[in-house]
Order: structure tokens, then C-alpha cells, then sequence
């Protein structure tokens, strides 16, 4: 980043808003455009967008991916499940006991023992790409036996459906695609009403260790061809694509040609986008706050640009906003 910052004391959300007295479209939002930055609360954002605009959201629900997984000594170690292969191979992160980061030290050839007396060998690493010892979707397995993935700075162990967004429909995100929490059906409502449409895609997002700052792992998606064909329109019509979080940032970039024209698209991507491949057709994003060296704040970055970015983050240190999934938002708009 240009510049950088570091998190104050009681600057991470530990919990949803709802537990903390607020409805979900009650946090704050900062808006930050070339006129300067507005302090505002999420269920203002249909006023902040102009009608013609393009809201683009992930409808990718958020699956229970932790599992608890018993190594050959007999520990029990929590193992996060990203993704599944096309060949039916698991995509995991073995997590150290305490869960304060990932297992390093495991070897290739080590089996896990998971719940459902199901087996799992650890193929290659890190990431480990692991191989049930019988075919198993992890979209039925993990409801039945896993938990939501969670990390050291919540304050509990809070139910899947919190982790969940107002148009979450197809399962197979290892972790909620946070940035669209906010939204209740009354902004979406709102927005439509204003003249603002909502398009949807799919990203299934998956884990990488927040302790080592990873770029994200390639990741499923699906661009569907309405959903191309409105951001064309928008485009042609000087209106602002503006998507809702760095997984819709990431699929449509993938879907968009050289020329900036979006086509209907689907398999999976590893595009990373930063300073060597800036965004051809987001032009105004909706996004949680990241972490210091998160890698997120690159594809922020590439929307946005570094000095409104910057100047963001330092706004969001000295107005005491909220870190992580469960906390407040920000509203990049050229």
C-alpha cells in the first residue's frame, strides 16, 4: 500500500451486529469518492448510487468447512476445507491445535481421521490437497458434520446462519463472501426502486491463512450471461459497476476480456489483480475493512487506485471503525 496503518486496540469486530445491539444494514459505512470521504450507516447506500448504476453480488452460501480432525498421535487439530477438485481431491488448511495458525510441519502421506468415520491423506502441501479415502461432495458432508470457520479475534462460536448473506442460495463458500453481509432485503428493495439494478454471479470462496497474508487460492466461479450482458449495458451507458466485494472484483475481472467487455464465464480463477493487472471493469466497490498486510488491499487498490485507498484506511483508524467480516464497510466510488 502507499500507506500504512496499524489496528488500534478494540478496532476488530468480535462479533455479528446483531449480537451487538445493531440490525445488519446498521453498520457504518464510509464513502470515498474524489470529493473527499462521508461517514454514513449502510442502509444510506441507495442514496449514495445513482440510478443506472450496476450492483453485482455473490449468492454463494457460506458452508460449516471447520472440521475437527484427529492426527496419527491422537490430537485433535482443526482442519479448514477451502475447496473440492474436479477429480474429487479436497483443497484443506491444517490448523495447530490452539488454531492460531497453520500446521507447517505436517508431512505428505499423513492420514486424518474425520468425523463420519471418513479418512483423509494429505496428498501435497501447502495448501494440502488431501484425498478422502472414499468419494465424498463436501457440499453433504460438511453440513452434517462441520462448524463455521472462525479465527482468534471472535468472541464465540457464532451460528452458520449469521455467516450468511441476504442472497445466499448456492452453497460452496469455505467463508462467507463478508462484504454483502450488510445488505438487508430493504436496502436491495431500496436500490431496485431507485433504479439501481442487482445482478448476481458466484464465487465460492475459499481459505488461506489470514496469519501469512496469502493471495487468494484459484477459486470456482460462475459469471451468468444476463449478468454479463447488464454490465455491457452499464458500461455503454456511463453507468458504475460496482461490485460487492473483492469475489465478485475477481470474477468478473476473470470474465472480461482485454477489450473490457464481460462474457458469460465459468470454471475457476487464479487472477490476482495489484499493480501489474489493474481492474478493466469494476468501477466503484462495497468492501469490508482487511487487515494491514492482508493481500486483499492490492485488489483494493486496483479499483480504486492507492491514494484513496490510503487515505481510507486512515480515516477508518482514526474514526474507531471495525474490522473483519462482522464489522463495518467501505464505499469506493470514482
Amino acid at each position: 500500500m502507499t500507506a500504512t496503518f496499524a489496528l488500534p486496540p478494540g478496532a476488530e469486530a468480535t462479533a455479528p451486529p446483531e449480537w451487538r445491539g445493531l440490525a445488519r444494514d446498521e453498520v457504518r459505512l464510509m464513502a470515498v469518492s474524489p470529493g473527499g470521504i462521508a461517514h454514513h450507516r449502510f442502509r444510506d447506500l441507495p442514496g449514495l448510487l445513482a440510478p443506472g448504476d450496476l450492483v453485482v453480488v455473490n449468492t454463494s452460501a457460506t458452508l460449516p468447512a471447520r472440521l475437527e480432525a484427529r492426527r496419527a498421535d491422537g490430537a485433535l487439530v482443526p482442519l479448514h476445507v477451502s475447496t473440492q477438485l474436479d477429480d474429487g481431491d479436497w483443497v484443506v488448511e491444517l490448523r495447530r491445535p490452539d488454531n492460531a495458525g497453520p500446521d507447517l510441519g505436517a508431512e505428505p502421506g499423513s492420514v486424518l481421521q474425520l468425523p463420519g468415520n471418513l479418512r483423509l491423506v494429505l496428498v501435497e502441501g501447502h495448501p494440502w490437497r488431501a484425498r478422502p479415502a472414499r468419494a465424498t461432495a463436501i457440499a453433504t458432508y460438511l453440513p452434517r458434520h462441520g462448524r463455521p470457520v472462525g479465527y482468534g479475534y471472535l468472541a464465540g462460536d457464532f451460528p452458520l446462519a449469521d455467516r450468511q448473506n441476504v442472497w445466499a442460495t448456492e452453497p460452496g463458500s469455505a467463508e462467507m463472501a463478508s462484504a454483502g453481509r450488510p445488505f438487508s432485503a430493504d436496502v436491495v428493495v431500496r436500490l431496485v426502486a431507485r433504479g439501481i439494478a442487482v445482478a448476481p454471479l458466484v464465487l465460492h470462496t475459499g481459505v488461506s491463512s489470514p496469519e501469512l497474508h496469502e493471495p487468494p487460492y484459484p477459486e470456482r466461479f460462475a459469471v451468468p450471461p444476463a449478468t454479463a450482458r447488464l454490465v455491457t449495458a452499464t458500461r455503454a451507458a456511463d453507468g458504475r459497476v460496482v461490485a460487492v466485494g473483492t469475489t465478485v472484483t475477481r470474477a468478473l475481472e476473470t470474465a472480461a476480456g482485454e477489450d473490457g467487455t464481460v462474457r458469460a464465464a465459468r470454471g475457476w480463477t487464479d487472477l490476482v489483480l495489484g499493480p501489474d493487472r489493474p481492474a478493466l471493469v469494476v468501477t466503484g466497490l462495497v468492501t469490508g475493512l482487511h487487515a494491514p498486510e492482508a493481500s486483499h488491499l492490492e485488489l483494493l487498490e486496483a479499483v480504486a487506485g492507492p491514494g484513496p485507498v490510503a487515505r481510507a484506511y486512515d480515516a477508518a483508524v482514526s474514526e474507531r471503525y471495525l474490522w473483519h467480516e462482522f464489522g463495518d464497510s467501505m464505499l469506493f466510488l470514482p
